[in-house]
């Protein structure tokens, strides 16, 4: 099918494009920038005057659910919520059940997603054998099978040794290992950041230190392993230091931050609402805003909606005993919109660590408009408001953001120059 979409606003933060201009589409690809190519008549057109066209949201961590927990998501109901959002790649994590430490879960996701077609997406497998912490999946096996990174959640390795000697294997056959710092022994039994708010609310916390003791253990591995790595939901501004240091020193490394971290604090927890129990903790103003200049200068090149659906039970019960994360994908570009409108990052650098900076992260074919490449495209709104939870497609209501008026409206998801969601 042969697509024009014009007079958007393109903005392509990977080769710097930042003009007014048409879009054309065929067999899946961009074939133009600009004047359409000779002979070239399109079937359908978009009227794109006041949009902005940028390349599709690269989200690098959405728990689909499936295999396994059905009754809080699907890999259908979840990529719609992701197109919904703007998302035209994202990389599904894997705890699953069972879990993705195997070719036939990685297949699984793999064919429900194409038969689903509402995203692109690409697993990360487990690196660990059943998440344990003990002995290494069969990455190579796994990467064949269409896995683009491994990592093990905030399920830790209890044996320094053998995380050393996974990491070394990996670096042997380049591959990408996503670690979620987080040291489970000052961790254990906390709902919340140890400090005045946890203090006064009662909440057992965690400490800062349960972040950076485990990044600095992290960092030394990466650095004599030689492996490449991915730092997952950073949430201090301690921790984004370490990682500026460690780039600084040239080793291979990037980071990402949940898009709630750079918004909330840990006194959105003042009413108990379960709303806001996650995991790693929501911090401090003073790390909500280290997280922010860190994201403003690039040391965090990806931002992610960290979605985690769950069935409306999981957060009735008290706070302690609810289950931690927020259902976010389906606004994750009105969600980051804030931040432009607050003033804290331009509309270029926005989209950049929604795009480019995540696919560079994992070496993913995405995150960027360019002829011959693929139409992966989100057109939104910038002038339009989106009204939180005025439609819901995710399964997982566990949203605080619902009710709320967020900028912007995406008009148009496209997916290889298919339309997967139009408002």
């Amino acid at each position: 099918m042969k697509l024009s979409i014009l007079g958007a606003r393109v903005i392509d933060p990977s080769s710097g494009l930042d003009q007014v201009t048409d879009i054309h589409v065929e067999a899946c690809k961009i074939v133009a920038l600009g004047a359409a190519p000779a002979g070239f008549v399109a079937v359908d057109t978009i009227d794109a005057h006041g949009l902005v066209a940028a390349p599709g949201l690269v989200d690098l961590n959405v728990a689909l659910r499936e295999p396994g927990y059905s009754r809080k998501g699907s890999i259908i109901s979840e990529t719609r919520a992701a197109a919904a959002g703007g998302v035209t790649s994202l990389c599904c994590p894997p705890k699953t059940k069972p879990v993705l430490d195997t070719s036939a879960v990685a297949e699984l996701i793999l064919d429900r997603a194409r038969e689903a077609g509402n995203t692109k997406v690409f697993p990360i497998g487990a690196l660990s054998k059943g998440l344990d912490g003990e002995q290494l999946a069969e990455l190579v096996a796994l990467r064949d099978a269409g896995c683009v990174a491994f990592g093990n959640g905030l399920e830790s390795f209890r044996n320094t040794r053998t995380l050393c000697r996974a990491l070394e294997y990996a670096a042997t056959f380049d591959l990408t290992v996503i670690f979620n710092s987080q040291d489970h022994d000052l961790a254990e039994g906390g709902l919340a950041h140890e400090g005045p708010t946890a203090s006064f609310l009662g909440l057992p916390g965690i400490p800062e230190t349960a972040e950076t003791v485990a990044l600095a253990r992290d960092l030394l591995l990466v650095e004599q392993s030689g492996v490449r790595a991915h730092f997952s939901q950073l949430t201090s501004a301690r921790g984004v230091a370490l990682i500026a240091q460690a780039q600084k020193r040239g080793l291979p490394v990037t980071a990402d931050v949940a898009l709630y971290q750079l918004i909330l604090t840990d006194e959105a927890l003042i009413d108990f609402s379960s709303l806001y129990h996650v995991q790693p903790p929501l911090r401090t103003r003073a790390d909500r805003d280290g997280l922010r200049e860190a994201v403003k200068t690039g040391v965090i090149s990806a931002i992610s909606s960290h979605h985690q659906p769950h069935e409306r039970d999981a957060k009735l019960a008290p706070f302690g005993a609810t289950e931690p994360g927020i259902s976010s994908v389906e606004l994750l570009l009105p969600l980051a919109m804030t931040l432009v409108e607050d003033g804290l990052l331009d509309l270029p650098t926005l989209l950049a660590r929604l795009s480019a900076g995540p696919a560079e992260a994992l070496r993913l074919p995405a995150g960027k408009l360019a002829v011959g490449g693929a139409a992966d495209i989100v057109l939104f709104d910038p002038a339009a408001s989106t009204v939180a939870g005025e439609t819901w497609l995710s399964k997982g209501e566990n949203c605080p953001f619902i009710g709320h008026s967020l900028p912007c409206v995406v008009r148009y998801t496209l997916v290889d120059g298919r339309i997967t969601h139009q408002a």
